[in-house]
């Protein structure tokens, strides 16, 4: 037996939860932004992918208009900070609706660090910093979908080994539905299956 929703028969809200609980575990894109009054912006999104590496793009939406988006829309650049699980409480407190002339970096007490090829500061605690530049906008109804270029990625060096990032090392944080939040689990290493090696599954 299933539980059903019909979806034209849900409010917004409602949908949110909905999927927000379903589309477990999302990444959080912690993104910083600048004002045009140069007020440095800091705030958590999860609904957050890698959508191309040909060319390298992220994307990240916005529900409802936020500072986030109005200074990319202004300025066309962004940093996507990993929100990692040693600063689980300041990504959660970077969430407060604060005036748009107050800076979150000031509010909760982060340092920055200046970016390589973009305006927006990186949060220098956070393991890993994307710096973007703005490659297209999708509005749809209520949420806005930002997708960024990343034109530098910037690593902390104890989070890479053989040039190549580590999850252990760089403790990513990710959302559940509620007021969940995820930490890195146990990690599975399985390889994937070449055609040749095929023996075939029983069915689930």
């Amino acid at each position: 037996m299933r539980t059903g929703f019909d979806f034209s028969e849900l409010s917004e809200q409602e949908v949110y939860r909905l999927l927000a609980a379903t589309v477990v575990p999302r990444p959080i894109a912690w993104v910083t932004t600048t004002s045009v009054d140069g007020v440095d912006n800091l705030a958590p999104y999860s609904m957050f992918a890698l959508t191309s590496v040909d060319p390298p793009i992220v994307q990240f939406t916005s529900i409802g208009r936020k500072d986030t988006l109005r200074n990319i829309e202004a300025n066309g650049e962004f940093v996507i900070n990993m929100a990692s699980e040693p600063l689980i409480e300041h990504v959660n407190a970077s969430s407060v609706d604060f005036p748009a002339n107050v800076s979150e970096f000031d509010a909760l007490g982060l340092s920055r660090e200046i970016s390589a090829q973009v305006r927006p500061p990186r949060v220098a605690a956070s393991p890993v910093a994307l710096e973007c530049r703005l490659h297209e906008v999708l509005y749809l109804g209520a949420c806005t979908v930002v997708m960024g270029r990343v034109v530098h990625a910037a690593f902390r060096e104890d989070v890479v080994v053989d040039g190549h990032p580590e999850a252990q090392r760089m403790r990513p944080l990710s959302r559940f539905g509620k007021n969940e939040w995820g930490v890195l689990p146990d990690l599975v290493g399985i390889d994937r299956i070449r055609l040749e090696n095929w023996t075939g599954h029983n069915n689930a």
